[in-house]
């Protein structure tokens, strides 16, 4: 008993601190000490005397330095990956006692890609706030690249979305959803409201996600299969209130998923009835595998997983 606890207490022994293993996160995330620095709110020095006491500690050369900042050795990545699951466990473990101490029954921070915001997590937080009126829900809605960043800082319980190819997949943990359905839109006095083939469609600017999305690269590859070319011009936005409102100023063709098509269409919106087989692949539930969801996350899931029994039940 004695000697696991001491192993356990090793590094707590020698004097190992939190800011140190903070700092450590902010270096392979920034490449440069002095940014790491301002990061944690130390000067330079101050930040350079703390890596050094953090190499003595564990035994072990920690970062290089090079012409382009700072870079952690193999010893140093691994330690920074542990630290950040720890001081995301700390921020998780902060947030639900704060949330006991305030009553409620706990809160959960989500992100989703826009298309199951609409289509999946409106209706869930709605049957959340029957089921739990005292748990807090956050949602976040941006791009798999945003959202799958997010979720490895700490700052996302889980996210409907996507892993981005550039990311090592190992951290995530995913849950096959469906394919994400996208939509062309106009405004209603459009010239193509009045009919149109995709070809006819490339003779007008376009809206859309920016180039590396998932939604940029889907457009891309669909029309590459009908041998179309991208339109001469694409106005490249994240927000679809922006691709609205270029869509209803102007003549331009906005690219986004169907459930937020459908939610535009309308008095001043058309869904053109052309590219209706055009998608982003499938989207999943994504958690990390090495982070336990919180009680009201599990709450979430649970709503989630029954919400989607239910619809695959449905004739």
């Amino acid at each position: 008993m004695a000697a696991e606890r001491d192993q356990g207490e090793e590094l707590l022994s020698r004097g190992i601190k939190l800011r140190q293993l903070s700092l450590l996160v902010a270096v392979q995330r920034s490449g440069q000490l002095s940014r790491a620095a301002a990061i944690t709110n130390m000067t330079q020095p101050a930040a350079s005397r703390m890596l050094a006491d953090l190499e003595r500690i564990v035994g072990a050369a920690l970062t290089l330095r090079h012409s382009r900042g700072v870079s952690l050795t193999p010893a140093g990545e691994r330690l920074a990956e542990r630290a950040r699951a720890m001081l995301r466990d700390l921020d998780v473990a902060g947030r639900e006692v704060r949330d006991i101490d305030q009553g409620r029954v706990g809160s959960v921070h989500l992100g989703s890609v826009s298309g199951p915001s609409l289509d999946l997590v409106l209706p869930i937080v709605r049957s959340l706030e029957r089921a739990q009126p005292r748990l807090r829900v956050k949602i976040d809605v941006g791009s798999s690249d945003r959202l799958s960043a997010e979720l490895l800082s700490g700052q996302l319980d889980l996210y409907l979305g996507r892993v981005p190819d550039r990311l090592d997949p190992t951290p995530f943990e995913l849950s096959p959803i469906g394919p994400e359905p996208l939509s062309l839109i106009v405004r209603k006095d459009h010239p193509l409201a009045q009919g149109c083939d995709l070809a006819d469609c490339l003779r007008f600017d376009w809206v859309m996600q920016p180039a590396g999305s998932m939604l940029f690269t889907a457009v891309k590859t669909y029309l590459e299969r009908y041998d179309l070319p991208m339109p001469q011009t694409v106005i490249e936005t994240a927000s679809l209130m922006l691709t609205a409102g270029f869509v209803l100023n102007s003549q331009a063709v906005g690219v986004m998923s169907t459930p937020a098509a459908r939610l535009f269409a309308g008095d001043s919106v058309r869904i053109l009835p052309v590219a209706e087989d055009l998608r982003v692949g499938f989207y999943s539930v994504v958690t990390l595998r090495d982070r336990k969801p919180t009680s009201a996350a599990q709450t979430f899931l649970k709503l989630l997983r029954d919400e989607l029994r239910q619809r695959r039940a449905e004739p």
